[in-house]
């Protein structure tokens, strides 16, 4: 008897063991997956800067492709090193100093107690993936205000306010949702960053365009002078390469592999991005009485700006509501900014600004579960701080350097003065 109870005995705890390994797999093969998505969806994040240097050097005039071109190329390197040496550990600090306004875990990176796996996120992905993943959102912030104030502004003017704004202010208003600060308590909802990623960058944009005033020549007379791009195939490459990008930005915000969240994310980002393109082509049709393609790709964008913040919890069907009204107000809000002479080269305030104070107000609109109001809260506290930071770090620049390029350099073009080279080889008499 003695020994068939101990034989039992063995054979449970034998059992158990077993359970005990098949499940530390599972999870070890768990985090495996949800870390090699996150990975494919920060390298497709990545190559979203490809679709912004595209963008802003087919829209600018090809006198300024360099420089347009090397502010693209510095601007992810410093979104990268300033995230990493205080920006990340701003956004998340764990425990806030100040309620749950502020926080600050220190300079540069370490890791968390539990290590790197399976103790992290809860086995989502690893504590390096986590990082690069959100350095990427981050220099994407910095990105959006270099088109808004290309072809006039000084580069090392542009380079100071991108370390500035980029290192303190992204990282500290993000703090307030995705940090597990105040908004996140208000029940604010933000999936992909509308707000936190795009209207704080389009914020800075407006502050930029604000201060340093339009191009030579864009409004004369009471009319707005037309700049012609240099490349408009190469802008169409831009916003293909963004839309191509976004799938990772919007898909990756699920933070894990899980199938059914990725795929309706990703059909509600397309669904929203093409509708976005049919009402930038109609409301520019309709408005300037021709085949407008540069609005048909802004409103492309508008259309992936407005899903971002509620890509998993609007349904498809509203996410057709939602990119079209985006595609309508990147046009209007384009016309309106050239009223009050506010030169924007590629759109970005129009794109990022409007669109994403829509994208973030339309998750309380279309999902129940979320407060319009509360929505509205978040949209107001990150705009004040985020414009205001700006439009201060903008007007001190702008005393103590100077923001804007002399006139000759401005006529002539910014790649023989600033760099020495062109960026169109090709001279056609």
């Amino acid at each position: 008897m003695k020994e068939g109870v101990t034989e039992l005995i063995a054979s449970s705890a034998a059992d158990a063991v077993s359970l005990a390994e098949v499940s530390g797999q599972v999870a070890q093969n768990l985090l495996t997956v949800n870390n090699v998505w996150m990975m494919v969806a920060t390298f497709l994040v990545f190559i979203m800067h490809l679709g912004f240097a595209g963008v802003e050097a087919g829209f600018g005039q090809s006198k300024n492709t360099v420089n347009i071109l090397f502010k693209n190329t510095l601007t992810p390197l410093i979104g990268i090193l300033t995230y990493y040496v205080i920006g990340f550990n701003l956004m998340y600090p764990g425990d806030f100093m100040l309620g749950e306004w502020f926080g600050f875990a220190g300079f540069f990176l370490s890791l968390p107690e539990g290590g790197e796996g399976l103790a992290y996120v809860e086995g989502g992905y690893t504590y390096w993936t986590d990082f690069l993943f959100q350095a990427m959102f981050a220099a994407t912030a910095a990105t959006i205000v270099s088109g808004a104030v290309a072809e006039r502004i000084k580069i090392n003017a542009y380079l100071i306010f991108t370390v500035i704004f980029v290192g303190l202010v992204y990282p500290f208003v993000g703090s307030w949702k995705w940090g597990a600060g105040w908004l996140d308590s208000l029940g604010f909802y933000d999936f992909a960053g509308s707000t936190l990623v795009h209207s704080v960058g389009g914020w800075g944009a407006l502050a930029g365009i604000m201060i340093i005033g339009p191009r030579l020549g864009k409004y004369v007379g009471g009319k707005i002078i037309d700049k012609p791009g240099s490349s408009v195939p190469l802008a169409t490459m831009g916003v293909f390469l963004l839309w191509f990008g976004w799938f990772g930005f919007n898909g990756g915000s699920v933070l894990s592999a899980d199938p059914g969240t990725v795929s309706r994310v990703l059909v509600t980002t397309s669904l929203a991005a093409s509708m976005g393109g049919i009402g930038g082509y109609i409301t520019g049709w309709l408005v300037f009485k021709r085949l407008d393609l540069g609005m048909v790709l802004n409103g492309i964008l508008a259309g992936l700006v407005g899903i971002t913040a509620g890509a998993d919890v609007i349904s498809p069907g509203w996410s057709l509501l939602v990119g079209l009204v985006a595609g309508v107000l990147v046009v209007l809000s384009a016309i309106t900014l050239d009223k009050f002479k506010l030169d924007d080269v590629v759109g970005a305030v129009s794109v990022h600004l409007t669109c994403g104070i829509w994208g973030t107000l339309a998750v309380g609109i279309f999902s129940p579960e979320f407060s319009l109001f509360t929505q509205l809260i978040g949209v107001i506290a990150i705009g004040a701080v985020s414009f205001l930071s700006a439009l201060s770090i903008f007007k001190i620049l702008d005393i103590v350097i100077g923001l804007r390029v002399s006139e000759q350099h401005e006529t002539e073009g910014l790649d023989s003065h600033e760099h020495g080279i062109r960026g169109y080889t090709i001279i056609l008499e």
